[in-house]
C-alpha cells in the first residue's frame, strides 16, 4: 500500500487520493478519460454520497444503544463456537490462572510461536506476566502446557483440551491444532479476557475435557476489497476474527471493476491508474509486495492460508483503464465507480490477454506460499460459449503451470477439467446439473450459497446497509444449512469445505465489516468445523449469546440480532442497531489496537 499522511489517525493506512471526478455513474458503461495517480493519500476519512444515508443511520441507531450493556454469565465447559465433538464437564475440576502462571511447550518453533501468541492474548486483560517457557515434556504444574504429541484420530487440525484443578493442557499433532486449542481456551475464560486494559476478576477455566476436529478441511471468509479498499491493519482485524472462530482460510478479491488492489510490478498502471478508484469515488488504493507479505505472514502465524482471487475474464474495468490494448475494442474505458456487473472483460481472442494474465498470476503466485490461486470466471456476461470455455482453459494451464490449485466461482462448470479444481458455489438453488457434472469430472467444492452464506445480504429489511438480491439473512438462515447437501447430486465427499464472503458495495468501514460478520460469521464457522451432530438452533444461539459480552469487551462493533438472547440485554433490540466502539487501545503486547 502507499503511505497516509500521519495527520489522518483514523483513516485507514495507505490510502492513496481517488483520481478525479471522471467516473461513469451507477448503470452506465466506462467511456471517458483515465486520469493516473501518484501513491498519495486523502487526509480524512471519505464516504461515499451513495451510502451517507447508511452510515447516518448506523449512528443514529449506535447512539440509542450507547448505554446497553450486556452482563457475561458464568461460562461452562460447552458454551463454545464452533461447538466442539465432545465435551466431558468435571465440575470439581475448576481452574484458576494464578498471578505467576507459566505457559510450558514443547521445545519446536511453531508450538512456541503459539505459546508466545496465547500469551500475547491473555497477558492485556489479566495483567500476568506469562513468561513462555520450552519443555521437553511440558506439564501444566499450576499453568498452561502445550504440548506436541501424536494424536491420529484428531488429524492435522484437532485437539485435545483437559482443565483440571492443576492447571490446563493442550495437546495436539501440529501447531495448527494448538492454535485451535487456544482459541477454546480463550473463549472458556471469563468474557473481560477480550479487554485490551487489565481487569480485576477471578480468571477461572471450567475442569473436564473438550476432544475437538474440524469437519471439512476448508473453512474460510472473503474479503472484497476492491469494491472499497481496506487497509492493512483492517485486514490485519478481519484475520483475528477469522482465527478466533477457527476458520483457516482469507479469501481476498483483489480486482473488479472499481479498483485493483495487488502491485504486479511488471504492470505498474494496475495500481497507479487501475487502483485509484473506489465504488461511490471513494478512495482507493493498493498493496505493495510488502504490504501482501505483511498480511500472508499475519494470517500464517494465526494458521490461516491468504487465497488471491484475480478475477477473469470479466469484472476488468479497473485493469482496462490501465491497459486498453486488452479490451476489445482497443479503446480506454473511464474508471467505474457504480455497482453493475457484466459489461467489462479481457479480450478472450487477443494474445497479448494471455501475456498480460501470465504476468499478473506469475507474480501473484510468486508472492502467496499457499496451494490456490482463485480466478474469478463469475458474470463475464459478454464471453460466450467456447469463447468462455477456452479462456478459462488457458488461464487454468498457467495456473497449473505455476504449481497452484486453481480456484474459481462455479462459472468454471462447462469448462474441461483440470486436477485439483475447486469450484466456489454461490448458488441459490441446490439443483446445479452443471457443477454436479463438473464434481463428476472431478471437480471439489466450496459452498459459499447466497441465500446462506452472503454476508453482505441485509439481516432484515430495516439494515441501513447490505443487501437483499438473495434475500435476508438472519443469524438462523446462516446456521440452518447443511454443505454437505446443499447441491443435489454432489457427494457429502466432493465437499471441500465452506467459505461466507463479504461483499463491500455497501461496505465502507471496519466497523460496518464488523457488523456485517458479526454474529453470522461465527454460524458459517459452526457449519466448517463441528460435526452434524451437533447442529441445533437452540443450542447454538445460547453459546452464541456468550459471544455478545466478548465482543463488546473488545470494542467490536456487531448487530445485536433480536434472534439471540444476549446476556443482561432489552429482550427485544432493535433489529437494525451497532455499537459504535470507543477508540481501541493500542495494545503494549502486539502493537495493534
Amino acid at each position: 500500500m502507499h503511505p497516509t499522511p500521519a495527520t489522518s489517525p483514523q483513516q485507514p493506512e495507505h490510502r492513496p487520493a481517488a483520481a478525479p471526478a471522471t467516473s461513469a455513474t451507477s448503470g452506465t458503461e466506462p467511456t471517458a478519460n483515465v486520469v493516473e495517480v501518484e501513491p498519495t493519500a486523502t487526509a480524512q476519512a471519505v464516504v461515499p454520497a451513495a451510502v451517507q444515508p447508511a452510515a447516518g443511520e448506523l449512528a443514529r441507531l449506535a447512539a440509542q444503544e450507547a448505554g446497553t450493556q450486556l452482563t457475561p454469565a458464568p461460562t461452562r465447559l460447552g458454551d463454545v463456537v464452533p461447538a466442539p465433538e465432545l465435551v466431558r464437564p468435571e465440575p470439581a475440576a475448576d481452574f484458576t490462572l494464578p498471578a505467576d502462571t507459566t505457559i510450558r511447550v514443547s521445545p519446536d518453533p511453531t508450538a512456541l510461536a503459539v505459546a508466545e501468541r496465547l500469551a500475547d492474548l491473555l497477558r492485556p486483560a489479566t495483567g500476568y506476566p506469562l513468561p513462555v517457557v520450552e519443555a521437553d515434556h511440558p506439564e501444566p504444574a499450576g499453568g498452561l502446557a502445550l504440548v506436541l504429541a501424536e494424536q491420529p484420530a484428531l488429524g492435522l487440525e484437532g485437539y485435545q483440551l483437559d482443565v483440571t484443578p492443576t492447571g490446563v493442557r493442550i495437546s495436539a499433532a501440529t501447531a495448527a491444532g494448538l492454535h485451535h486449542g487456544t482459541q477454546t481456551l480463550r473463549q472458556l475464560l471469563p468474557a473481560a479476557i477480550e479487554s485490551t486494559t487489565p481487569v480485576r476478576t477471578t480468571w477461572t477455566l471450567p475442569g473436564g475435557s473438550i476432544t475437538d476436529r474440524p469437519r471439512f478441511p476448508y473453512r474460510g471468509a472473503m474479503l472484497d476489497v476492491a469494491r472499497h479498499f481496506f487497509g492493512v491493519d483492517e485486514v490485519l482485524q478481519v484475520i483475528d476474527h477469522l482465527a478466533r472462530y477457527k476458520l483457516n482460510h482469507l479469501h481476498l478479491h483483489l480486482t473488479d471493476d472499481q479498483g485493483w488492489r495487488i502491485a504486479v510490478e511488471s504492470r505498474p498502471r494496475l495500481t497507479t491508474i487501475g487502483g485509484s478508484t473506489a465504488v461511490g469515488d471513494a478512495p482507493g488504493g493498493w498493496y505493495t509486495p510488502a504490504d501482501y507479505q505483511r498480511i500472508v505472514a499475519y494470517a500464517a502465524d494465526r494458521h490461516l492460508t491468504v487465497v488471491p482471487e484475480i478475477d477473469l475474464p470479466g469484472h476488468t474495468n479497473a485493469a482496462l483503464t490501465a491497459y486498453p490494448e486488452l479490451a476489445p475494442d482497443g479503446t480506454t474505458p473511464a474508471p467505474y465507480t457504480g455497482t453493475d456487473v457484466g459489461f467489462s472483460y479481457v479480450d478472450p481472442a487477443n494474445a497479448r490477454t494471455y501475456e498480460f494474465v501470465t504476468d499478473v498470476l506469475e507474480e501473484v503466485a510468486a508472492r502467496t506460499p499457499g496451494p490456490f490461486l482463485h480466478i474469478g470466471g463469475d458474470e463475464a456476461f459478454k464471453v460466450k460459449g467456447t469463447a468462455y470455455t477456452g479462456f478459462v482453459e488457458r488461464v487454468q494451464h498457467i495456473v497449473a503451470g505455476l504449481g497452484k490449485t486453481v480456484v474459481g466461482w462455479h462459472q468454471l462448470a462447462p469448462a474441461a477439467h483440470n486436477e485439483g479444481r475447486v469450484l466456489q458455489w454461490w448458488g441459490t438453488d441446490g439443483a446445479d446439473p452443471a457443477t454436479a457434472d463438473a464434481v463428476r469430472r472431478g471437480a471439489r467444492l466450496i459452498l459459499s450459497p447466497g441465500n446462506h452464506a452472503y454476508l453482505d445480504m441485509k439481516y432484515a429489511p430495516d439494515t441501513p446497509i447490505g443487501h437483499d438480491w438473495a434475500g435476508l439473512i438472519d443469524v438462523r438462515r446462516a446456521y440452518d444449512w447443511d454443505p454437505a447437501t446443499q447441491v443435489a447430486d454432489v457427494p457429502a465427499a466432493a465437499v471441500l469445505g465452506v467459505e461466507a464472503p463479504l461483499w463491500t458495495e455497501s461496505v465502507t468501514s471496519l466497523a460496518e465489516v464488523e457488523f456485517m460478520l458479526l454474529p453470522r460469521l461465527p454460524a458459517i464457522a459452526e457449519l466448517g468445523w463441528s460435526p452434524r451432530a451437533t447442529h441445533d438452533w437452540a443450542a447454538f444461539r445460547a453459546r452464541l449469546a456468550g459471544q455478545g459480552p466478548r465482543w463488546a469487551s473488545a470494542g467490536i462493533a456487531f448487530h445485536r440480532s433480536p434472534e439471540i438472547p444476549w446476556p443482561g440485554s432489552p429482550t427485544d433490540p432493535p433489529a437494525a442497531s451497532v455499537p459504535t466502539p470507543a477508540p481501541r487501545p493500542r495494545d503494549p503486547h502486539t502493537g495493534r489496537g
